[in-house]
């Protein structure tokens, strides 16, 4: 995700992944079996991440879920090369398909042969602020774009069960007029989305991100703090925890 010069954030769509597990005859930190929930991270700079600037929610929620007992995996061909202490023994899952500074035009551009080279498909998809780098005026295209998007994961996996999110809102002193009008809109829109593309075997939900988002969980005008990575992974937790189980 770039800064918003023009202050355009969208949404976070939630997806699956599970967290490999391989085992370790040298007693170092293992993960969890690779047979569990399949969780993709997906989304732009919100999910990468870029230790120290700003955090990503990924290593958050890891732990939750490793705490929660779960098997899952997180699943994604990028690979975050970030330093992240171990945890009850485990190395953190560092698997995920976000990009700093993609559009909802890039990440449609380039699923098909992300999905393609994983190995697996996704369980569920964490979908994070697609859109968020398009420009306001393109607000029509955007939506089009993540409902398609939306189509690509249910043909690859008719089960899938996909996250929106009501995005977190930037620093407020960038909270312009024009931003406020785009981005509330999109607010209203994301159920829309949900509901329309929720088949018969995939639900694709909402998560509020906005609600108790404030200025003290942003690094910088738009990206996390380790207090705003935890504020987000806590809210996918309780849902994921829901259906995890």
């Amino acid at each position: 995700m770039k800064l918003f010069t023009s202050f355009k954030l969208l949404l976070i769509i939630g997806l699956t992944t599970v967290l490999s597990c391989s085992s370790d005859e040298n007693n170092s930190p293992t993960q969890q079996p690779g047979n569990g929930t399949k969780i993709m991270p997906l989304g732009a700079s919100r999910v990468e991440g870029a230790r120290p600037e700003y955090e990503s929610y990924r290593y958050e929620l890891w732990k939750l879920l490793v705490d929660g007992g779960y098997e899952f995996d997180f699943i994604g061909t990028e690979i975050d090369n970030a330093s992240y202490p171990d945890y009850n023994g485990l190395s953190f899952d560092v698997n995920h398909e976000g990009r700093g500074g993609i559009s909802s035009g890039g990440i449609l551009e380039e699923i098909n042969i992300w999905l393609s080279n994983l190995g697996s498909v996704p369980d569920i998809v964490l979908f994070s602020s697609p859109g968020g780098n398009d420009g306001i005026d393109n607000y029509t295209q955007t939506i089009s774009n993540i409902n398609a998007i939306i189509d690509i994961l249910q043909e690859v996996n008719p089960n899938v069960t996909i996250y929106l999110e009501l995005t977190a809102p930037p620093l407020s002193s960038l909270q312009t007029q024009e931003f406020l009008d785009y981005y509330n809109q999109a607010i209203q829109d994301i159920p829309i989305i949900a509901q329309q593309q929720t088949t018969s075997t995939s639900n694709v939900l909402t998560v509020d991100m906005m609600t108790g988002f404030n200025d003290s969980f942003l690094a910088d005008d738009v990206h996390y703090n380790t207090a705003g990575a935890s504020f987000i992974a806590n809210r996918y937790y309780d849902l994921l925890k829901n259906i995890l189980q």
